[in-house]
């Protein structure tokens, strides 16, 4: 048997109380200055690919490296790899959406 593993990783799921039953659904909660807060829900990503970022974001994958180089769109450097992480995506459309 190879110590290679295979890529994915273990996880544990922290269950999370729903009013309504549902352990799948995350209501939307707001901070006290009226901003929504991240809710974790299990069995759902945390980060993004920069190239999947960029799809949502409506911007190509090169231009979405573009804009990691200049150091405009928040990543975390794991290793070689590079994600973006939904909470920092989203706080950066929602601070460029306050703006316009």
């Amino acid at each position: 048997m190879s110590s290679v593993h295979s890529g994915r990783m273990r996880t544990t799921e922290t269950p999370i109380s729903s009013s309504s039953g549902d352990a799948g659904l995350a209501e939307a909660q707001t901070a006290k200055g009226g901003r929504p807060t991240a809710t974790i829900v299990p069995g759902e990503r945390l980060v993004l690919t920069v190239s999947e970022a960029g799809e949502l974001l409506g911007i190509s994958r090169a231009f979405a490296y573009e804009l990691v180089a200049r150091g405009e769109l928040p990543v975390i450097r794991l290793g070689r790899r590079i994600v973006v992480p939904k909470a920092a995506l989203l706080a950066m459309v929602d601070l460029t959406l306050q703006t316009d």
